[in-house]
């Protein structure tokens, strides 16, 4: 299965640490956060990947990757900057990884393997994590609801308590080709992808399974985060260490 990585931000809220490249760049422990990247990708199951560009897009040339450049990137939100990739995208299911997360192997082939068709990993054990990062759970969180079958009832809306969240959206999701009609029907441009898939959740017109991670995970959104997510960059280096 296809994957794309979407790095074309310029990481603002990084300030000098993403001065003169992507998010995905910053090295820690002597690896960059796409190079953890693209190895859980491809220990996961998938066999071809790609990143979007945008932000500092030289940054790339000596990675080797097939690189698609959102030429907008300054305008664009992460629907647009996945728009970027239609063309190479447009026939297969593919994987969608945010260029600032980091996951596990065991994360990415658990989404694979999924019977849901669409289907996006989150955290059910969210709460603590986003108390470290912000110091309260609803600070820069967005409501996440499923159902006892696992199916996804709502996304992306501002909660007003904490009943309102059944987990965070981790930043990977498992997408079919129907997704760009849907882009298309909704005028998708300059959406939130959170935002587009609870309307297509309220409107009835996808369905979208969920996918619980059972193992370490960070977002690295700003400087504190990067002290912050360390344990979690180190629990996943011995995960792959300890992989066959």
């Amino acid at each position: 299965m296809k994957a794309v990585v979407l790095a074309a931000g310029s990481g603002s809220r990084m300030g000098a640490l993403t001065a003169t490249h992507p998010k995905c760049m910053l090295r820690m422990y002597g690896t960059t956060l796409l190079e953890r990247q693209l190895e859980a990708l491809a220990r996961g199951g998938a066999d071809d990947i790609a990143v979007v560009t945008g932000w500092r897009a030289g940054s790339w040339e000596p990675t080797g990757l097939r690189a698609l450049h959102n030429s907008l990137w300054e305008e664009s939100t992460v629907v647009d900057s996945l728009a970027a990739a239609r063309g190479w995208l447009a026939d297969e299911p593919f994987v969608v990884a945010y260029g600032d997360v980091l996951f596990s192997a065991a994360t990415v082939a658990a989404l694979l393997r999924s019977f849901w068709p669409t289907a996006v990993a989150y955290d059910p054990d969210w709460e603590p994590k986003w108390r470290k990062r912000f110091g309260g759970p609803l600070i820069d969180a967005e409501t996440f609801r499923h159902d006892a079958a696992g199916r996804l009832t709502e996304i992306g809306a501002r909660p007003r308590d904490v009943s309102e969240i059944d987990g965070r959206y981790a930043g990977l999701i498992k997408l079919t080709p129907s997704w760009w009609t849907f882009y298309d029907e909704l005028g998708g441009r300059g959406m939130e992808l959170t935002t587009m898939l609870g309307e297509l959740i309220r409107s009835k017109r996808l369905t979208v399974g969920t996918v619980a991670i059972t193992t370490p995970w960070w977002e690295f959104d700003q400087p504190s985060d990067l002290p912050l997510g360390l344990p979690a960059v180190r629990a996943l280096d011995d995960l792959v260490k300890g992989a066959p």
